[in-house]
Parts: structure tokens; sequence; C-alpha cells
């Protein structure tokens, strides 16, 4: 089995906090999600996590006018540059401060960046190597507090910054004559947004309190007068030094801000030179809001095409004006939730909104009034998951009660069921693949139907359960759940939903249930009573075996031949019990698993890590499709695979690095402790809206950690196998990740030799041995180089080419060409692959079926989604030419109708027109001939 699983994508998390950044071209959307980034393409509807990861959680997200690098600064202002393209990191800067806003300029040669009260301006990285790609040209000083935003003109000469000390000052990026810095006021709270118009020096400037000021400039962009070399400095790099120097002279500020010229020693002919803005209208924005208190304006953003600002409010409402007249076009409330981000397209058709709090993102097209996306992951953390039978599925259970189903394919999340009333602590799917069943601490067990969806079946006990635990057997009519509160089991019929039998023995809460997959299918079940039972759920014996170990129990799966099950208990062991013994004949192998957690500290520790580690323990197990393998997370940043032959770690993933999280590091920083404590715990000023509604909750363990100023611990609440054996999936703190095979970036070749080289691929495909061609391009691996040897071997000559194709080499064509269904143009060409290998090997494969399933699901995966697709695009096509033909039977009719009524149709008057209104006269059998042939066409 192949371990070198990478990440691969992030789910159940679309938005946390920060800036949202749309693509040059509108389509795709960049989102950040903790210290990672999610990239959403709005045409094609799919979603992808780049692989790129920060060491704290990412708030500005920045990408160059040409697409092709990104700048992503954490809260800590460390800063990343990626390359769009090949995902890689380039370049890491640390700004080491606090950073509120990057902007690239618009000819993309240059960004600025907001640092405390200063704005730093850099040469962009360019596409040549460089030793330091950021290069620091000036510096820009004024404000006296933080500036918190800032635009371009669309020259690239001038930019504005707001700042929190209610004023916004305008810089000219090179050195001009009659602009150096214009400071504008009139604010009476922090500045959200300040932007150019196009093409011009006018300006808007939008605070905190829903004012909005419009500016007008007395100077157009090319009024502009650049500065000689020769002239004496005073905002810009002198001509003797390569220091950067600061702007100490700011010019002109307004009074009232109206003018008022600062130098008296200037001259009236220099001052008529200066630029100078006069204010030209003031608005309030939340005029127009229907609120009983006063809200907060906490985002906006300026289309400078279609003038139109967009503004978004700490009660969930959004506004869209028009500028400068300042009409109300649309006011809308997505939630109750603030709205911390809004964002423009290219075209200003779509408005891009996120809420912190929900974690919510949606794109609005404004005109049509319609959601272009509407996605939201689990308000709390994630608890649960489950694969559906095919892989293409994933189900996810939260602690808010929600059950979301996700697509694998192209990450999005298509129906969320919000019926449970609270945490969800079970989850699975039914052998077919259209019923997925949950339970929760509410005391129901609902099954979902994924056709309809809906909840068609709820199932209950006479008196109130919390149920901890969930299975579902291998046929799909028996539902069992274990509860928490009352240490018993309960066993329900799935068609009827009548409860059949409640299995009593254990003496604490139960922690897991599972159905053997067998076709007579037992129940174990492991509790708190350091036990693990096992029933003949169907026979309604009761108890079958008890089995004794050393401390509580927390999971327990079954090995995919029903034979053995795992369990894992308290102190840290994984225990193989064979379920056809009994005593300790039974217990076939003991993992330890102690030091393989790791290592790591709370900041509310007082133990060392090495201390604190002996307490923690897996929780969740899952099998490998061959059962050799087992995959286990717990209260760790890390998930493990072990070899249970060998009895030992065989792969370790640290499935997080983001030290927002609590939990990461080993040693605590030394600095920050004090008499009192970790000084990180200290409550600090709020600098938004949502750390002011911050309310300190004592005495709560789980929850929205983000209400207080205690970080979530990170850790796996859930880990499972793909049926597919390509990709397996965890439930963390941060939110579902996957991690999958991905051959487009690893070499891994199988029975190489030196012979076996490209040049001899191409060799040999050239002197048409197709066969031999394509079992050295498999035995190479090499995706370009399988894919050119299929598509270039004969329609007709498939047939022989499979009929010679041994075992090993059939498995891994048919693991190839699922893949190729999924992304490639030739779908009939490798559907035709795919039948003949089966009508050829299909007596074998069905026989080593068991060990090769996942290759049989992923391509089962590949042509439902494909058969999905093709039909949802023939039945459009199918009713929109059901359309046509009826419309053209009603015109039919019409004509009809007049001919028989003694009138013309407009198209007949017309067609005996042409010998009348033409200049050049017709012969009458052509005409004759035209008149006929336009009606066949008819």
């Amino acid at each position: 089995m192949k371990f070198n699983f990478r990440f691969s994508n992030l789910l159940g998390t679309v938005y946390t906090k920060g800036n949202l950044t749309f693509t040059p071209d509108g389509d795709s959307i960049l989102s950040p999600v903790g210290n990672r980034v999610t990239l959403f393409d709005l045409k094609n509807n799919k979603s992808e996590t780049l692989p790129v990861e920060s060491q704290f959680n990412i708030t500005i997200t920045e990408i160059s006018p040409d697409g092709w690098l990104i700048l992503l600064v954490n809260e800590e202002g460390e800063c990343i540059l990626c390359n769009t393209r090949s995902k890689t990191v380039i370049h890491r800067f640390n700004f080491a401060r606090k950073v509120h806003a990057v902007k690239f300029s618009p000819d993309g040669k240059k960004f600025a960046v907001c640092k405390e009260n200063k704005v730093l301006l850099y040469n962009a990285p360019g596409k040549n190597k460089e030793f330091n790609p950021f290069l620091l040209i000036r510096t820009f000083y004024g404000a006296y507090d933080e500036n918190v935003c800032l635009d371009w003109t669309s020259d690239s000469r001038v930019l504005i910054a707001g700042s929190k000390d209610m004023s916004s000052r305008i810089f000219g990026v090179e050195s001009f004559k009659n602009l150096s810095c214009y400071v504008l006021g009139g604010h009476s709270e922090s500045l959200v947004g300040c932007f150019f118009e196009k093409d011009s020096l006018n300006a808007y400037t939008v605070g905190r309190n829903g004012r909005l000021n419009v500016w007008e400039s007395d100077t157009q962009l090319k009024g502009l007068i650049k500065k000689e070399s020769n002239d004496n400095l005073v905002d810009g790099i002198g001509p003797d030094t390569d220091e950067v120097t600061t702007i100490r002279k700011l010019g002109d500020v307004d009074d009232d801000l109206e003018n008022k010229p600062q130098d008296d020693e200037m001259s009236d002919d220099e001052q008529e030179k200066k630029v100078h803005y006069k204010k030209k209208a003031k608005f309030g924005i939340r005029d127009a809001l229907e609120a009983n208190a006063p809200v907060a304006l906490l985002s906006c953003d300026y289309h400078k095409g279609n003038r139109i600002l967009v503004s978004g409010f700490s009660n969930g409402s959004f506004l869209l004006h028009e500028l400068p007249q300042f009409n109300l076009i649309h006011s809308l409330s997505i939630s109750q939730h603030p709205v911390t981000s809004c964002l423009f397209n290219k075209t200003g058709d779509w408005i891009a909104l996120a809420c912190e709090g929900l974690g919510q993102l949606l794109v609005w097209e404004w005109q049509s009034e319609t959601y272009v996306l509407k996605q939201q992951g689990h308000f709390n953390n994630m608890a649960q998951l489950a694969y559906s039978p095919s892989g293409m599925y994933i189900a996810s259970g939260g602690e808010d009660g929600k059950v979301k189903i996700w697509n694998t394919l192209n990450g999005q999340c298509f129906v969320t069921f919000n019926e449970h009333n609270a945490p969800v602590t079970g989850l699975q799917f039914k052998s077919n693949g259209q019923v997925v069943c949950s339970s929760s601490l509410d005391g129901t067990v609902r099954a979902f139907d994924l056709n309809r969806y809906r909840n068609f079946r709820t199932f209950t006990t006479p008196q109130p359960v919390q149920f901890s635990c969930l299975s579902i057997d291998s046929s799909g009519e028996l539902v069992a759940a274990g509860g928490f509160d009352v240490f018993e089991i309960f066993v329900w019929s799935m068609q009827t939903g009548h409860l059949l039998q409640t299995l009593c023995g254990h003496e604490g809460p139960i922690s897991g249930v599972a159905f053997s997959p067998s076709v007579h299918p037992i129940l174990a079940s492991t509790s708190w009573d350091k036990t693990c039972r096992t029933w003949d759920a169907f026979e309604g014996k009761g108890n079958r075996e008890t089995y004794v170990l050393s401390s509580d129990v927390l999971t327990v799966c079954f090995k995919p031949d029903g034979k053995h099950v795992a369990v894992s208990t308290i102190d840290a062991q994984i225990v193989i019990i064979n379920i056809n013994e009994v005593d300790q004949q039974a217990i076939v192998s003991t993992i330890e698993c102690k030091y393989d957690m790791g290592y790591s500290r709370k900041e509310t520790d007082k133990v060392t890590a090495k201390k604190m580690h002996f307490g923690k323990a897996f929780k969740s197990l899952c099998y490998t499709m061959d059962g050799e393998y087992l995959i286990a997370g717990g209260k760790s940043k890390n998930i493990c695979i072990y070899n249970i032959k060998e009895e030992m770690l065989v792969k370790r993933f640290e499935i997080s690095q983001n030290k927002s999280f609590d939990g990461i590091d080993e040693f605590l920083d030394r600095r920050k402790m004090t008499e009192w404590g970790n000084i990180s715990l200290v409550e600090t000023n709020a600098d938004t809206e949502m750390d002011n509604n911050k309310i300190s909750l004592p005495g709560v363990i789980k929850g929205d950690y983000s209400s207080r100023f205690i970080k979530p611990e990170i850790q796996v609440s859930c880990v499972r196998f793909s049926p597919t054996a390509r990709s397996w999936s965890a439930c963390t703190t941060e939110g579902l990740l996957i991690y999958s095979l991905d051959n487009n970036l690893i070499f891994d070749p199988f029975d190489l030799d030196l012979e076996i080289t490209p040049k001899t691929i191409k060799e040999t495909l050239q002197n048409q041995d197709y066969s031999l061609a394509l079992m050295q391009s498999l035995r190479l691996n090499e995706e370009a180089l399988i894919t050119q040897v299929l598509e270039k071997t004969p329609h007709l000559s498939i047939d022989i080419v499979v009929d010679s194709l041994s075992d090993v080499y059939v498995d891994k064509l048919m693991a190839f060409i699922a893949n190729q269904i999924e992304k490639s143009a030739h779908l009939e060409f490798y559907l035709t692959w795919s039948q003949t290998i089966l009508y050829k090997h299909g007596n074998r494969i069905k026989q080593r079926a068991a060990s090769r399933l996942s290759i049989l699901c992923n391509l089962e995966k590949a042509l439902t989604k494909k058969s999905e697709d093709i039909g949802k695009i023939c039945d459009s096509n199918k009713y929109s030419i059901d359309y046509i033909l009826t419309l053209s039977k009603l015109k039919n009719k019409r004509k009809l109708d007049q001919n028989q009524n003694g009138f013309h149709s407009e198209d007949e008057d017309d067609e005996e027109m042409p010998s009348e209104s033409s200049d050049q006269e017709q012969d009458p059998n052509e005409l004759k001939t035209t008149k006929s042939s336009k009606q066949k066409v008819k």
C-alpha cells in the first residue's frame, strides 16, 4: 500500500477571517480559511485549498493584476509570496508588526502595505530570480494612528491611505511639485474605506459610523508635475544617499476641513500650483437601515467602472449605492451576524460577502438578485464524518447539530440537514449510498434521504436517552445506537422505525458500536467499563462474548473481513481482538501508541508536555480496505497509520502548524510567563466590532471558542479511509481535511529496469507494438506516457491489447482509466477500454474483488459522476428541443388557420415581394424554385 498521501483539500470551513479577493478574470475568489487559502472557481463550481500553510491565521489576501502572484499575510505580520500556477511558496517575509491592508498597484509594478501608522511601498517581485523579492522603495508617515485601508489611482502614481485617526492621506508615489501629502478629514470615527474615482484624483472616504465624504480635486491626473532630478527632494530619496527618507512636509491640509495652506512662506503662485481638495458632499449610509440600535459599518468596496458602493454592517445588512448621486440601488440582510468583508468582481456584477461569526461566504449577483455561491461551514467544531460507498460524497456532523453532505470532486456542500437540536455523535451511510443516518445528544437517531433531501425516519426510545454512537448493518435493515447517560444499546428496524430490542450488560457509557460486514452481522460494542462485547442482533440471543481490557475503551471498528475488531483504550493502546475466540486467546495483538501522539503543551498547562501526553489517546480508528493497516486519530495534532501484523508505526501526519490553535508547540515562550500566568490569556483592547461583543463564559469546555480569549485546542475527532483507498479524511479543529495520493507530483514506478525509458516506450509505440508499449508505460507509471500510448492505440486493436495483459497490469490500467474518465474529453474512447477490460477479465476480477475493491469503487465513482453530468445536459437539451418543436407546431397551425381564413402571412408577402423591390428582373422559374425551397425549410 502507498503512504505518500498529501494534503488535497479542506472542507467544512469556507471563511474564517480577513478580506476576500477576486482573481483578475473575476471568475474565482480567494477566501482565507485558518492558516490556508481556498480558491472558489465560480465558473466551474469547484473549490480547492492551496497547499500553502502559514504559522498563524491568514487575515489578508492580495493577488497581482496579472494573476501570477498571491500575497498572504497572517495576523502576526508574516507574509508569504505564492505562485498561482505552481501553487508553491516563492518567498517569506516578516513585517514584524500587524498589517491591516495590502494593495497592488494597477500596473502590477508596486504594492503598498499599511503597517501601524506607516505606509510601506515595495517593488513588486518580477519574473526573474532575486535574492530579496521585497525591495522597500519608500515609507510614508503622517498618521497618528494605524492605517487600515488604502487605494491607488488608475495610473499607479498616487495612493490614498485611511487611518484610525479619522483622516485619510493622499501621497504621491513619485515626487511631484504640486503634491506631496494631502490630508482629508471630516470624520468622527475611524475610516473603513477610501477610494479614488477612475482616471481621476477625486476621492471617497467612508467612516465606521456610516459617514461618506465626497472629495473633488482641482487637478487632473495629467496635471501632476513631476520633480526634476536636480530638484530638492523633500519626500523621496535624496541625491547623495540611498536611504529612504521620511515625508516631513504635509503640504496643504483642508480646513473643515476645508482647504487651508500650512506653509506661510510659500508664494501665492506656488500655492495656486498645489493640489487642492474640496468637500463636495457628505452622506449618511446607514440612514437607509431600519435598525433599533446604532449599527457599525464594518466593510465596504467601490467599483470604479460602474461607480457603485457596497457597504456591510454589523447587523448582517448590506447596501448598494450609486455614486456620486448616492442613489440607493439595493438593500438586503443576509444574516444576524456582522458582514466583515465585501468585494466587487472585475465587471461589478457579482458581490462577495463574508460573515466571520457564521463562517459564511456568499457571492450575490445584484442585478438578477440571485446567489452565484452560498456556502457555510459548521458553526462549531466538526465531530463526525462518513464516506458514501462510492467515495463521491462525505457526510459531516458538527457540534452545532447540523449534518452536511459534501461532494469530494468539487468540494461543495450541496445539502444541509438541521433537524438535530444537539451535537451530532455518529454518522454512517446505508450500503446503497442513498440514505445517511445520524445520532445526536438530543435523544434521536435520524435517517435522511439523499434523493429528496428530507428526514424520512426518526428513531426514538421510550425514555429520553443521549446517544453517543451509531452503526448500520451491511444490509441496511438494522440501526443500532449506544446511550451515553443510559448504559444500553438500542436496535431499530430501518423499514418500520420500530424499536426491536434493547441490549443490556454494560456498566458505563457506550463509547462505540459497530456491525460486522459479514453476511450474518455481529454487533460489537465498547464502553467505559473496560469491556468490549459482541451481540447476535439478528437472532436476538443477546450477549455472545465479553472481552475485558486494561482500561476504558474509547472506540471500536471492524476489519473488512469481519473476523477482527480494533479497539482503542484510554491508556493509548490499540488492541486487536478475534471475535471467534474467547478470553485472552482472542487478543491478537496490542499496539503501544503512547509515544506516537507527540508532545504538546497548552498555554494554560502547569506541567511539562512530557507529563501531559500520558492523558492522550486515540478516539477514532479505521481499517484500510485490505485490512492490513489501521489509521488512528485523537487528542493530538498527529494522525498515525499502523501496520497491524508488525505492530509498528508506518506513517505519521502532522495535520496543522497553525499556532493560532492551542496545543501546537511543545514548549511555551518563557518571555510570556508571569507570576500571574501566561500573558497571552490577558484580554486586550478590541479591534473590531466582533471583539466588542466578546463575553467570557466561565466553565464552558465546548462551544464557540472565538467568543473568549482562549485558543481552541487542535485535535482530531474522527478519521476515515475512503472506499477508493486513494484518500482519507479527518475531522479536526480546522475543518474536514482530505489527504490523497497525487500521481502527478510523485514519481512512483514499479518493477522498473534500466531498459525502460520514455525514449524506448516511444520507439516501441512507433513500431506499433501497442501491448508492449502499454506494459512498459504502466511500469514507468508516468501519466503523460500512459495517456499517449492509450490514445495512440487504434480502436480496433483494443481487444488484442487488453487480452495480452496480465492481472497486475489490468489492475493498474483500471485505476488509471478511472482517473482519466473524470478529466478527459475522450469519454467514449475510455469507456470502450473499460468495457473491454471487464468483458475480457471479468471472471478473474470477480475472484479478487475483495482485494481490488478500491479500484472498482473508484471506477464506479468516475462513471457515476460522468453519467450525472451528461444526464443533466441531455435533460436540458431534451426540454429545449421539445420547446422548439412545440413552437414550430403552433406556428404552422397558426399559418394553416390564416390560410383557411383567406389571409396571407407576412412571411408569404415578403417572399412575393423580391420581384418588385429588386432593381433587376428575376426569372419566374427561379422565383418559383426559391419559394418552394423556402417552404421546405420551414
